[in-house]
């Protein structure tokens, strides 16, 4: 089968697969001009270091859902979202390995949260990517060091023995190597002097201008913003988490110094929440992809169970194309393709919400376009 051929064949695939999607009608020639990156929010494969949680967590996922809680388990009915993608794009809000770890959380510990998945959920998130499809995985976030600063590293090692690339280790964007030859750039950030930080956004734009120096195309994951069910809302300010005990970043600020160092991208998660779209001149800003799954003793009632998985075809600084996937959670691990497409009506009003200029439309197809001017 012809390049062409292979391509037609697998649009054709998934447009059975997810009803509704409408794919792109690129030609060969603009497919090899243009990436495919498809990126989700939060992924938490389990909780290891909280054993009675990881039992009781299994016994309902099987006897409610027929479900295993095995990380590839966990992920099967969502690869078909990921199907078309050149790039893969994951939080990994996680650590991964096994055995004895000093813990994160007391016995007097109230509001406290440790996740650590078992080595095979590297594997599972490398699965996500189809054929040659590139994974990476971003480790800027509260949850990478649930097993310990001595735990990052050994989180990362899985995951590039996995095939997977890590992001969000230092300032320095991951080259990605496409199948095809070209590279990208990404940057992962957190609101910490641990990993890239959002909130200097100086250094933001410096890390970001870098990069755009080395790679064409540079995409920005950024763990941002306030939590919970009260944080839907974007706006150009400092948030704060736990009764303002901690600085969150200012999720505006740092989309316009990623896009004034140069990138054609910028994912973010953390807020647990879907959150509003914005075209940054030719550059896409998802303040909040929310969460793709958590399995682990999260909530997950309205709106915490919906999510979305974006993809953008990019070519060079320009996202030419774009759409949302929703996605929803009826249990923690038992997540589904959401035939309702609520995460599309969600994004499109908070976006006409928190930037009437230039907030993104999303049609009932799921395609992201610009609003027409008034």
């Amino acid at each position: 089968m012809t390049c062409a051929g292979r391509l037609g064949a697998l649009a054709f695939a998934f447009t059975v697969l997810i009803p509704g999607v409408i794919m792109a009608q690129d030609s060969t020639a603009a497919a090899k001009q243009t990436i495919r990156v498809c990126a989700s929010g939060d992924v938490t494969l389990g909780t290891n270091l909280d054993t009675v949680w990881a039992k009781t967590g299994a016994r309902r996922l099987r006897r409610e859902y027929g479900l295993s809680a095995n990380p590839d388990s966990l992920l099967a009915p969502l690869k078909t979202l990921f199907a078309d993608a050149d790039v893969v794009l994951v939080n990994v809000e996680m650590a991964i390995g096994s055995g004895p770890v000093k813990r994160k959380c007391t016995s007097r510990s109230s509001n406290c949260y440790m996740f650590r998945a078992p080595v095979s959920a590297a594997a599972a998130i490398r699965g996500l990517g189809r054929g040659e499809a590139r994974v990476v995985g971003n480790v800027a976030n509260n949850h990478a060091r649930d097993a310990g600063n001595d735990g990052v590293p050994i989180t990362a090692g899985h995951l590039r023995r996995a095939g997977v690339a890590v992001t969000g280790l230092d300032t320095l964007a991951t080259p990605v190597v496409l199948a095809r030859g070209d590279t990208i750039g990404v940057l992962g950030f957190y609101t910490s002097t641990e990993t890239p930080d959002v909130r200097d956004t100086v250094a933001v734009r410096r890390h970001v201008a870098r990069a755009a120096e080395t790679f064409r195309t540079v995409i920005v994951t950024a763990h941002v913003g306030a939590e919970g069910v009260s944080a839907q809302r974007t706006r150009d300010s400092t948030e704060w988490f736990l009764a303002s005990r901690i600085d969150r970043g200012n999720p505006v600020a740092f989309a316009r110094a990623a896009f004034e160092g140069g990138a054609a991208l910028m994912v973010g998660h953390g807020p647990h929440v879907l959150r509003a779209a914005e075209w940054r001149g030719d550059g896409l800003a998802l303040y909040s992809l929310a969460n793709l799954i958590t399995y682990g003793p999260f909530s997950v009632a309205e709106p915490l169970n919906r999510g979305a998985v974006a993809c953008a075809d990019i070519d060079g600084r320009r996202v030419t194309r774009a759409e949302l996937r929703p996605t929803v959670q009826r249990a923690a691990g038992a997540v589904s393709v959401d035939q309702s497409r609520r995460a599309i009506r969600l994004v499109d009003s908070l976006s006409a919400l928190d930037f009437p200029a230039t907030g993104a439309r999303v049609l009932p197809s799921g395609e992201i376009v610009r609003r027409p001017r008034s």
